[in-house]
């Protein structure tokens, strides 16, 4: 039977009648010269724009060629992005250590993890250098014990075009003996003494090869072993939205408030006696090293670790405020809406390496009130839940809500019981503190800009994803899902993603679509038609038999309603996973405090505040001092 899932506010027992509000997508970006934030690289134009004013900063010239521009792309990413082992997420209600639950979404990588390992981090960072250069312009090539990339460029010494290597995971990258150009894994297979660093350095112009260690690039490039094409995707880019009566407070350092309470979503390599993920070889938070430096990074234990993004909600039932969160409310229930661009985090329950899988984690989602109340939690859009009782005026969900993104919490009172419960909401997620925005010494320019847009997601866990399937699976090459906006705001943007078993060797000429549909499904509009797996003739003879097909797609004017989305392919390849998201209006946006806290010479405690009023983009000025070491940053609704 055909499900067709439409959100509204169902029967309110209340009498209100508000403005739904609050703040939807508020971004800062600082003068920093390395770590300005969020706003500097949330979307792939201000990503590539960020990236070439780096590269002038470093170089002294703009990137003008495609071999400067995705010099200028590796660069960034080993200053934002560092090798680890990050926390899986549930993707095929198999737990989560089962299939393949590799992160290879760019966005949730970047924000929340900002660290993976070598397949991980280049799966999901050939969706940036496919969007910087073009359709299947990058690769991951499987090597000797490592999973290398490699990009397709072209111009001056390339010509037509030529692979070359771009190892971010080693930080690594080899020019000809002669440093006329860039190699690919296979000419740098044919003269291994080329990834010897000290090996005429002069002729890697200043950039890194082996930057991290200086024998990781000795033996790795001997053999291509297999390639994976298309490894990765791009879901919705990342916002958050946050309702009357909700802060968001972004730790640049982990243990939170307190600096002893350690909620992460990753491996604990317990360094230095702080739990959790850790990387002590990195050019993190050393920038200024990277270029024109043949020591390389060296070793300095917990050189870069993982922040915290800590919603906390506290929803007003005195006067209908509440209802700007709620997907549903009646005479029995309050049914409470959460998404987030960063995972959920957890404290485990041991100092395992992998504790944070175990039952019995804490710290994720906690919630308080002054008075007993029983609620569930879902991961699934209201499908299964997870049933508690607060006791001594809170209850620690995290179990059930732990590696994902996004929930519905049913408070089972009538909102007309809550008014006087001061019920808080509390959620900590981990997220990558080198996309937050720091404050430089002797002053710093703060920019505000939100663009009042949040998202609502069909995926990426097929229990999700499956709440809003339409299609009864007959055809295992075609889905339908479903999906429309919490309140029936104004949908402004579509994203869409499909995994796909591709096949071994990928056929180059199937075609795989993407489509969408406003009106339940009589007509059907592009968001992608006529992908393909384009194939080179520098292959080896084994290749990752799956792929992605991934798109997005403004609407113009916006659509109130649902909206459905449609993967196909032209010769029946299976889909093994489809998901979709939507951006929708937040039409009465509310002002929003900033305020930074951080501390400067002689330990100093500094914290300054401003309130930015909805509309355009607002600058601030921020008088500093020395030797700033920052804390927190927090968003407020006013």
């Amino acid at each position: 039977m055909l499900r067709q899932l439409l959100y509204c506010l169902g029967t309110i027992a209340t009498l209100f009648s508000p403005v739904l509000a609050g703040v939807g997508d508020p971004q800062l970006q600082t003068d920093h010269p390395w770590y300005p934030g969020e706003l500097s690289c949330s979307s792939f134009e201000r990503l590539q724009a960020t990236q070439a004013r780096l590269f002038e900063h470093v170089t002294g010239s703009p990137p003008q060629t495609e071999e400067e521009k995705v010099l200028a792309a590796w660069m960034w990413r080993n200053l934002h992005y560092a090798h680890g082992e990050e926390g899986r997420q549930d993707l095929w209600e198999r737990g989560f250590t089962t299939g393949d639950t590799t992160t290879r979404e760019f966005w949730s990588g970047l924000f929340s993890h900002g660290y993976g390992l070598c397949g991980t981090t280049h799966a999901q960072w050939t969706v940036e250098l496919n969007a910087l250069l073009g359709h299947c312009r990058s690769r991951t090539v499987g090597v000797n014990g490592h999973n290398a990339l490699e990009v397709f460029i072209r111009g001056n010494e390339y010509g037509r075009g030529r692979w070359i290597l771009l190892d971010h995971d080693l930080s690594t990258v080899v020019f000809a003996e002669d440093g006329s150009r860039m190699l690919s894994i296979s000419e740098i297979g044919n003269n291994l003494a080329l990834t010897d660093p000290s090996f005429r350095i002069e002729r890697q112009h200043g950039w890194p090869l082996a930057g991290l260690h200086p024998d990781d690039a000795r033996e790795v490039y001997r053999q291509v072993r297999f390639v994976e094409h298309l490894p990765g995707y791009a879901g919705p880019t990342p916002k958050i939205h946050l309702r009357s009566g909700e802060t968001l407070t972004r730790f640049f350092k982990p243990g939170l408030e307190d600096g002893q309470t350690f909620v992460f979503w990753g491996r604990n390599y317990r360094a230095g006696d702080i739990p959790g993920p850790e990387r002590n070889r990195t050019w993190i938070n050393q920038p200024e090293r990277f270029f024109e430096n043949p020591d390389g990074a060296g070793y300095q234990r917990g050189q870069a670790r993982y922040g915290n993004a800590v919603f906390e909600y506290r929803p007003d039932f005195s006067d209908g405020s509440f209802l700007e969160g709620t997907v549903s409310s009646g005479p029995q229930h309050v049914n409470f809406e959460f998404q987030s661009p960063f995972l959920i985090a957890a404290t485990p329950p041991n100092d395992s390496d992998w504790g944070i899988y175990e039952e019995g984690c804490r710290n994720g989602l906690v919630v308080t009130a002054d008075i007993d109340i029983t609620l569930g939690v879902s991961t699934d859009r209201g499908e299964t839940w997870t049933e508690a009782s607060m006791s001594s005026g809170s209850v620690d969900l995290t179990d059930a809500v732990k590696g994902c993104q996004q929930y519905l919490l049913r408070i089972n009172e009538p909102a007309t019981k809550l008014t006087d419960a001061n019920l808080l909401i509390r959620t900590v997620c981990q997220a990558n503190p080198n996309l937050f925005p720091r404050l430089k010494e002797n002053g710093t320019n703060v920019t505000f800009e939100a663009s009042h847009i949040a998202t609502v997601s069909a995926g990426p866990a097929v229990d999700l994803a499956s709440k809003h399937r339409l299609d009864n699976g007959d055809n295992p090459s075609v889905q339908i899902l479903q999906l429309a906006a919490p309140r029936n705001e104004p949908v402004t943007h579509l994203y869409a993603a499909a995994h796909i078993a591709s096949g071994n060797p990928p056929d180059p000429t199937v075609e795989y679509a993407l489509h969408y549909s406003t009106d339940l499904g009589e007509t059907w509009q592009p968001i992608v038609e006529n992908w393909k797996i384009e194939r080179s003739s520098e292959e080896p003879q084994d290749f990752w038999s799956q792929s992605f097909c991934y798109g997005d797609i403004s609407l113009s004017p916006p659509h109130s309603g649902p909206v459905q989305f449609r993967s196909s392919n032209s010769k029946g390849k299976p889909i093994l996973r489809f998901e979709a998201h939507l951006d929708y209006q937040i039409e009465h946006p509310d002002a929003c405090r900033v305020t930074f806290e951080w501390e400067e010479e002689e330990g100093t405690q500094r914290t300054e505040q401003n309130t930015f009023s909805p509309g355009q983009k607002s600058a601030w000025e921020i008088e500093t001092g020395s030797r700033v070491q920052m804390h927190s940053v927090k968003f407020e609704v006013e």
